[in-house]
């Protein structure tokens, strides 16, 4: 020890310490002594640990700048459990097979007529997905609901881009109920505030849209395109769950990067008035297994993509300005790399590494959306092997 208390309550000090230790004697005061202990132990520390020091406390604090996020979506883990799982519904389909059969494959009754279906989207800028999505659904849907808003959900000012490109979708066009909301512009506002004020008045497009009791809702964003085969099925079918969620194939900027069959946001209800709301959480635990395709940041053009990574609710994960550099993203895009240089939002250690790095390649193009295939020179962008993208 550096010193010990005597009898009388002062100090006393070893033979064996130096000046500096020395001067502890005969300190009155706390915050002294303290101060004449580091003293002591900086003395005894030479010029390389100094060095390491200096060199690895500002390294550290960098690290964690720049790769926090990283951090805490691997640790997740610990503090996180996983959901509930869904009871999955397995889906029965060929071209070849009666409907009648279809449905009692499924456990469900015949009806004697379709109901009518409802598909409603909040729409931002993605009217080639738009297109592909209303081609698709376009043989069985009675009414198709879309409302424009002329603000992110960031509470940015944004141009109503159906509005202006309303031409190219004159197929629709008897059978669309389209509306536009002027935005709140509140700055500093959760995104997910304004998601909900826009989602909410949805709700209001639809009933002047005509729905009744027991139509069938089509819940989900534009990019969540549920297959056409499974949309017949539910509108004939009797004695579906009364709110259904579809498990869709994952993908990522095109259907050459398949990430998992794991989307389960989209959703079809039975409409209750008074009851059904529009939203995009989980409203059930039952899901129809391979039920469509969702395809995240499906965009033509560079443009796109950074608009989009401005303007929606995760804005948040755009940490640094080079995240939005057109060279970086039209290389991350050939990657099948992640434009926020996240990792994974898993809930187990062993999904988070198995899916750490890139999306692997798929060279398969079956049981893609029949307007895609038929139309795949303008669309090449969304097929294997044609990950270029346009400037925009």
């Amino acid at each position: 020890m550096w010193w010990m208390m005597t009898n009388e309550g002062g100090h006393y000090c070893s033979k064996k310490s130096d000046d500096i230790c020395g001067n502890v004697c005969g300190q009155e005061s706390n915050r002294g002594l303290s101060m004449s202990r580091i003293r002591c132990i900086m003395r005894g520390l030479d010029l390389k640990t100094y060095i390491f020091l200096f060199a690895l406390v500002p390294t550290c604090v960098f690290g964690i700048y720049v790769h926090g996020q990283k951090i805490s979506y691997f640790l997740r883990p610990l503090w996180e459990s996983p959901p509930k799982p869904f009871h999955e519904i397995p889906h029965y389909y060929h071209e070849n097979v009666s409907m009648e059969r279809l449905c009692k494959l499924h456990g469900w009754g015949i009806r004697e007529y379709p109901r009518r279906v409802y598909d409603a989207v909040l729409f931002s800028n993605e009217l080639d997905i738009l297109t592909i999505r209303w081609k698709e659904l376009y043989p069985y849907i009675t009414q198709f609901v879309l409302l424009e808003s002329n603000s992110t959900f960031t509470g940015k000012p944004k141009p109503l881009v159906f509005s202006a490109h309303r031409d190219q979708f004159k197929f629709v066009d008897p059978r669309l109920t389209y509306g536009t909301i002027g935005g709140r512009f509140k700055k500093g506002e959760n995104p997910f505030v304004e998601e909900a004020y826009q989602r909410v008045a949805l709700d209001q497009l639809l009933k002047i849209a005509g729905i009744t009791d027991d139509d069938l809702l089509i819940m989900s964003d534009v990019d969540e395109i549920p297959s056409r085969h499974t949309i017949n099925l539910l509108r004939w079918c009797d004695d579906i769950p009364p709110v259904l969620h579809l498990r869709l194939k994952n993908y990522l900027y095109s259907f050459e990067f398949l990430v998992d069959n794991n989307s389960w946001r989209a959703s079809v209800h039975r409409y209750q008035t008074g009851k059904t709301r529009y939203a995009h959480y989980r409203q059930s635990d039952d899901i129809l297994a391979d039920a469509g395709w969702h395809c995240s940041f499906c965009f033509r053009h560079i443009s796109e993509f950074t608009f989009k990574m401005k303007a929606y609710s995760h804005f948040d994960r755009v940490r640094f300005s080079y995240f939005l550099n057109h060279k970086r993203i039209q290389k991350v895009i050939c990657k099948g790399a992640d434009l926020f240089d996240m990792l994974p939002e898993e809930y187990t250690f062993k999904e988070i590494i198995g899916k750490m790095g890139p999306v692997p390649h798929s060279f398969s193009a079956v049981h893609l959306p029949s307007y895609l295939l038929e139309n795949a020179d303008k669309y090449k962008f969304l097929l294997p092997g044609n990950c270029l993208r346009e400037s925009g």
